[in-house]
This record gives structure tokens, sequence and C-alpha cells, in this order.
């Protein structure tokens, strides 16, 4: 294909023919550089065309998505031309949500949000909730999206340059609940059902992790019929599949669905509408946090209220007569208050006593917001295998799937503990030994809850001076990442970008084009940044990233796995604090000529019993704790950055 032989990738192109040959389920771990998604998609496509067996590709990231169906499927594509009986037929497939539907774009349905374009020049409540808002307005935006709508031959969201805010989205855009699917007026020129008839012809669909969650929770028809199963990113699937079948009550949510109920359906329901009422103030008397005992029994009798009144709202709208052009809005009222009625059942049936989901109670994200009851799912490995691996191949990758150096942990995530599966892992083409240092700064002190200390600091903008710039700050906390930066840019003399401060690829393009800046943030620069080269010299992470005490479903299946015999710790925490590590450290090595240093800033790393697990997980860098011996490497490192960057400086002026 035009590039340089890759051994790993010639052995996972192996492993995954095999399996897919065999019919078996494979983790593969394949680090950085490997090359795996041709790795996969070679054999993959041959198996398919040649067997006339389906496969369906999944990613977590659009990113990735978007490689996938730009660049990599194309250029497997070419070069399969000549050596398979036809050409393979490619599928893109996503949500409901994702498409415009153009039975509201016509009027089909009422909008969302009530007198749309009278606001059109309103200001948004927040620039930073809704940054397209403030240049556009919801109204100029709506307008776009209408006259796009119009001319699209996909009607995918992601093909709207520039895109919109979430607000404007949902008006031209309908969930499946919403959807009147046969009795469209429009079905021949619906978009999302254009895109599933392709997905049920073709030879590869591709699509992502949360219509995986939406088939894991018990809904596969969202997915075509298939016989083989490739999940890209596969240490994603877990979380994703947990979120997808998480759920909320509260009485914002009751007094949505009532008046939903009510404006497109004429129903006045006042059996929700007094729920609500009597909903907030005890949700404001319930203690944050995680619910043992299941359902408070002060909010019982209220939960029941909202699953009598959902069931009353849908009953006598099945008496209904509908009227030519209402059916698009009462198909809005039911999806409501179907949803509405799942998660009161879910709350009073014995599923939270019986270990199966998980409890809580969160306050609103900012001051004066209500409060809400979340419930999540306690283990999803059971719907993984059942509903996902069960009956197909499957193929399972990631850079950060064995951890503390086995399968055994990722397997257990996704069902397969019991050994039903082969692992493998691939050899980077990176030599870790020799293009990287992982440093932990055992001098420090074992990090407080308070974040990051003067000691702390202090090391950081040691290292900092010493790299000039170049730095990936990695933080466990908002608060550790907006302290750090703000203590730091009183100390160092060179740029100190923070996540939050601009949009996430603004601030990335920014580090990546000034070799003299740091950038600092959170989870998302842990798992998503991609700077190659000396741009991204050092990266610090400032604690081992174990989640947090109070997260309620991480403790709920640590004593879950306690009850059983296991080491709740060690299964959960440990394992979480691996993954994000692994994550995180490697950041740093992103081709074949990066060189730098990894700084772990929690001297944990090397003195408790778990620490050894844990640099298991990282990437083989030269290890250190030597920070004269760091800091002397930074320095040449930060010369012939500032070498390489003269000629880029000197051609712009």
């Amino acid at each position: 294909m035009g590039g340089a032989r890759r051994e790993g990738q010639h052995e996972m192109a192996r492993a995954v023919a095999d399996a897919l040959d065999d019919g078996g389920h494979l983790l593969v771990q394949a680090g950085t550089g490997t090359g795996k998604s041709l790795a996969y998609l070679v054999p993959t496509l041959i198996k398919a065309v040649e067997s006339g067996q389906r496969a369906i590709v999944s990613t977590a990231t659009l990113a990735l998505q978007r490689q996938i169906l730009g660049h990599d499927l194309p250029v497997v594509r070419e070069n399969l031309t000549g050596h398979l009986q036809r050409e393979p037929d490619v599928a893109l497939l996503k949500g409901w949500h994702n498409y415009v539907c153009k039975h509201k774009v016509a009027g089909g349905y009422p909008d969302d949000e009530g007198a749309l374009f009278a606001a059109t020049e309103a200001a948004p409540s927040s620039a930073e909730e809704h940054p397209r808002e403030a240049d556009e307005g919801l109204g100029g935006q709506v307008v776009r999206l209408r006259e796009w709508a119009g001319e699209t031959d996909t009607g995918d969201r992601d093909d709207l340059v520039p895109g919109v805010s979430e607000r404007a989205w949902r008006q031209v855009s309908i969930s499946s609940l919403e959807c009147l699917g046969q009795k469209c007026p429009l079905l021949a020129e619906c978009f999302p059902e254009r895109a599933r008839a392709h997905a049920r012809e073709a030879d590869v669909v591709v699509t992502n992790h949360a219509m995986l969650g939406i088939a894991a929770a018990g809904n596969p028809k969202v997915l075509p019929e298939h016989e083989i199963l490739v999940v890209d990113e596969a240490h994603e699937l877990p979380d994703r599949v947990t979120a997808q079948a998480t759920v909320e009550l509260s009485a914002a949510v009751v007094e949505r669905t009532a008046r939903t109920a009510r404006r497109h359906a004429g129903l006045p329901l006042s059996t929700l509408e007094e729920a609500a009422d009597a909903l907030r103030p005890l949700l404001m008397a319930v203690p944050e946090g995680r619910l043992r005992s299941g359902l408070p029994a002060e909010l019982a009798p209220i939960v029941r209220s909202i699953a009598e009144g959902t069931r009353e709202g849908m009953t006598a709208m099945r008496q209904q007569s509908s009227a030519a052009g209402e059916a698009g809005a009462k198909s809005m009222a039911h999806s409501a208050l179907l949803a509405l009625f799942e998660v009161a059942d879910r709350l009073l049936s014995d599923r939270i006593a019986d270990h199966v989901d998980v409890l809580w109670c969160e306050r609103g994200r900012r001051p004066g917001e209500a409060s809400r009851l979340m419930l999540a799912p306690l283990n999803v490995a059971g719907p993984i295998a059942g509903e996902l691996l069960s009956g197909r191949s499957a193929v399972l990758t990631s850079a950060t799937l064995a951890l503390g150096g086995t399968f055994e942990a990722t397997a257990r995530s996704l069902g397969l503990a019991d050994g039903g599966y082969r692992s493998e892992l691939v050899t980077s083409p990176f030599d870790y030994g020799r293009q990287g240092i992982l440093y932990v700064a055992s001098s420090l002190a074992a990090p407080g809850r308070d974040g990051t200390d003067e000691k702390m600091l202090a090391e950081i903008a040691e290292l900092i001076t010493a790299s000039d710039g170049g730095a990936l700050g990695l933080f466990s906390s908002r608060r550790g990442a907006e302290a750090a930066a703000e203590a730091l840019r009183e100390q160092v003399d060179t740029p100190i970008l923070l996540q939050g401060e601009d949009v996430l690829p603004t601030l990335v393009r920014e580090f990546a084009a000034d070799p003299r800046a740091s950038l600092f943030g959170t989870l998302s620069l842990w798992q998503g940044v991609d700077v190659p080269g000396l741009s991204c010299r050092l990266v610090f992470i400032d604690r081992i990233p174990f989640p947090r005490p109070d997260d309620p479903v991480k403790a709920a299946r640590t004593e879950a796995i306690g009850r059983a015999g296991g080491n709740g710790f060690m299964a959960v925490s440990a394992t979480h604090a691996a993954l994000l590590l692994a994550q995180g450290a490697g950041r740093l090595i992103r081709s074949v000529t990066d060189r730098g240093v990894v700084a772990v800033l929690d001297p944990r790393l090397r003195t408790a019993r778990y620490g050894s697990y844990l640099a298991a997980s990282l990437p083989p860098l030269w290890p250190t704790t030597n920070a004269e011996v760091v800091r002397g490497a930074l320095r040449r490192l930060a010369a012939e950055a500032v070498a390489e960057s003269e000629p880029r400086v000197s051609g712009a002026r």
C-alpha cells in the first residue's frame, strides 16, 4: 500500500483472519503506530465478500470513524480490487437523531422550543454552553439548517460545516421513538431509513459504540443482521454501554413530559403536573450520593403516580383519533411518555435490591439547579457478551487492553472472563526504551485530597522550564488544572494554555503550532490528543487517576466483587487507573521519531503495592527517579525543538 512494512500489523492481520475463520473472540492490544485499522479491515473485507457474512465495525470517537471512512477503507478497497470477486460495499450507520428528518423540516412535527423564530436575535444564556449560538443565534442556525436539509444527499449532521448547537439540531431531527415509520408521508426520502436500508445490504457497516450500547440494552434491531463484529477503541465499550443504559428522574423531566403531552396530544395530565410539584422539594431533601437502600420511602408514592400518569396518557392516546398533520406531534408526546414510564417502572422494580441497578442522587451542576435521581446498571458484562458477542466472530482491539500485563480485567468487563477468547499482544514499531523516559517524582509526598501543593507546583515549574514548554499537563480534576495554570503562569515564561478557555480543537492546534506552549487539562486530554513531534516532548500526570471515592457505580461494583470473594479495589479502582495512565502516557510517543518524557508526580507508582500492576500497563519507557537526568534530557530536547521551529518561523515571516 505504499508504506513501510510493520511486523506487528502483519501479526495482527493474521490473528484477525484466524478469528474470523473459526468464529471465535479475539482481544488484540496493538500499540500506537501498529496500523491496527488496516490490520483488521483487510481480513474483514476479504471475509465479508468471500463468505457473504456482514461485518460491523464500531469506533468510540468521531475522529477514528472519519479516518476509517475517509482514508482507511478507500485505501483497502482500492488495493483489494482484483483480489476479490467483487468490490466491497460499505455503509455508515448512526443513531436516528444524527440525521435530518425531512418530515419535521416540512412541518410534520412542532418545534421543541416554541416561538422559535421569535428568538432569532436573542443571545444564548451561556456562550460556553452554546458557543456557536453566540455568533449566529439559534434562529439563524435553524434557517441555515433548513436550507442545508434541502441540499444534502445524506442528512448526516457531521456533513454540515460549520456545525450547529444541540438546541438548533433538535429543531430538524427526531428520535427513533418519535419516528412515524411506515406511516410517514416522506418515508421514501427518509435519511435514516435510507442509511438503514443500505446497511442491510452492505458487506461492512461502520457505526459507533453508542449504537452498540442501544443493542446491548435489548434493542438489537438497531443494527442489521451480522456475523462479524469488530470493536476498535474497545477499552471504552463498557463505559459507553453503561452510559447508554443510564437514566434520570427529576421534576424538570416530569414537567417537560407533561408539557409535551399537553401541547402535542391535548392531554391535560394533572397527575404528572402534581407529581412534578411534589417531587422537587422531596428530591432536594434526599442526600447527595448513592442510595444503597434503593428508592427512599417518601419518593415511592410520587414515582408510582408518575408511572400511573404516563400509563394513563399512553392509553388515552391510543383511544384518540388523529387528524391529518397531527401524527408527528402525537408521536413526540408518546415518545416522551414512554421514556418517563420506563424510568419510573425501573425505579419501582427490584433491580436495585437485587444489585442489578445502582441508584444515586446528584445536585445540579450550577447553583440553584434542582436534584435528580440517576439509575445505572451495576454490570454490563452480561449484556455485552449476550447481546453483542454471542453467536458471532468478534475482534476487540485497542492500544490499552492488557492492563497490569494481562487481558483478564478487560475480558471480565466484556463478559469473557470464562476464558472464551484468544488474546494477542502485538508489538509496536516504536522503540519506547530509546524514545522516551518514564520519570516518577519519588521525592514528592503522596498527593492529598486538596490537589496540587507547593512542592508539586515547583516540580512542574522545573520540568517546564527545562523543556522550555512543550508540555501536556494531565490533571485528575478541573480544579487542579486551573490552580496549576494560574500558579505556573506566574512562575514560567512560556505560554500556558488551559482547557476550558477555548474549544479543545483550537487549543490543541495552538499547542501543536507553538513549540514553547504547554497545554493543561483533564479527561478528554488524557485520551484524545494526538500531537506528534517535539511540540509535545513532556507529558506530566499530577496523580494516579483512581476513580472518585464517591463514584456510585464504581463503588457499587467494588462492593459486588468483594461480596463474591474478589479484590474490589484491584478489579475496579486499580483497573480504572491503569487504563487512564496507559492512555495518558500514550500521548507522548506518536511516531517513530518522537522523543520525550512522561513524568508521574505521584510516588505511589513506585512505593505502593499496586504500583507494579499500574507500571506494567504503561508503554515500556526507560524508567528513572533521577530528576537531574530528566531535566538534562528535556533541555536537550528543547534546544532541538527551537532549532526545528526556526525555519517555520522565518518562513512565516
